[in-house]
């Protein structure tokens, strides 16, 4: 069995506030994109998780943690050989660990023939991380609480997206750029409403949907991450579009007006040693169930 694990954008990510529990309460709406890790699984006589990086593989993978968690709820032994071939750059804000811990969750509720609704699943999947329950479904979906609250919407039309990815690690990421919020940087969450009304009302939505691209990481991000200003002032300046925090970052995006605005980004940040990538957003009947292979 192979599943693809979609990348995902948050078009827009706002934080409300800090949680009791600690965590902070978030409305944020999200989008799959034609950036994909794959997970292959097969029967196995006990657990394994490889992955060409030494690092991602074994029990301190997301995968490992989704696959004890559904065994655990089936009532059947963790039995499966899952490989994860990556695609998707790690700690860029993409959610890729989110991703195949969900492609996991819906490869081994097919093999182990636990027959678990998408629902079932995410109740699991919101347990292993924030945004895991978004890509049972992928497409386009509003996030809230912490993110595992997910509600489908209408799919964006046929959208180009140029992602970059700067020559950046940083340990600790998502938690270190919470860290770093202040009240600040807290919103009420009007424009992802606004983006919502958009999205349902159908019309210029393409339009509408890049002016309204907001992201509460983006002020702390100009501060920890000083490249990444200087990468967008320098496409600005030459003519071309705002650039935008993929989630936590480094990772930027934008939303070109065309494939030579696409290439002009590319020549502009060559200096950098940074990836640009020109990709589509992807529908949700090419991820979640329908991303598993037929006769599954």
């Amino acid at each position: 069995m192979e599943i693809p694990a979609y990348a995902k954008l948050n078009l827009t990510f706002e934080v409300l506030g800090r949680r009791n529990d600690g965590f902070h309460e978030v409305t944020t709406i999200m989008q799959t994109i034609g950036l994909a890790d794959v997970i292959r699984i097969e029967p196995n006589p006990g657990l394994k998780v490889d992955c060409e990086y030494p690092e991602l593989a074994g029990d301190q993978n997301l995968v490992w943690r989704a696959a004890v968690e559904l065994a655990n709820v089936g009532g059947v032994e963790p039995n499966a050989g899952i490989t994860i071939e990556k695609h998707i750059p790690v700690a860029m804000g993409l959610g890729g660990g989110s991703s195949d811990a969900a492609a996991a969750l819906l490869g081994l509720n097919e093999l182990w023939n636990l027959g678990l609704s998408l629902d079932e699943l995410a109740s699991v999947a919101a347990r292993l991380g924030s945004d895991v329950s978004f890509f049972l479904w992928g497409g386009t979906a509003l996030a809230q609480g912490r993110g595992e609250q997910i509600t489908r919407l209408p799919s964006l039309p046929p959208l180009a997206v140029t992602l970059v990815f700067p020559d950046l690690l940083v340990p600790n990421k998502t938690a270190a750029m919470y860290s770093k919020l202040t009240m600040a940087n807290f919103s009420d969450g009007g424009v992802t409403r606004r983006m919502v009304q958009t999205l349902v009302g159908g019309q210029f939505v393409v339009e509408s949907v890049g002016g309204l691209i907001f992201n509460a990481f983006s002020e702390v991000a100009k501060w920890a991450f000083p490249e990444l200003m200087e990468m967008s002032r320098e496409v600005a300046n030459q003519g071309g579009p705002a650039m935008h925090l993929c989630g936590a970052g480094p990772a930027l995006f934008t939303l070109p007006s065309s494939e030579e605005e696409h290439q002009s980004i590319a020549e502009v940040l060559q200096p950098h040693s940074a990836g640009v990538y020109l990709v589509n957003a992807v529908p949700p009947e090419k991820c979640g169930m329908g991303s598993l292979p037929a006769g599954a």
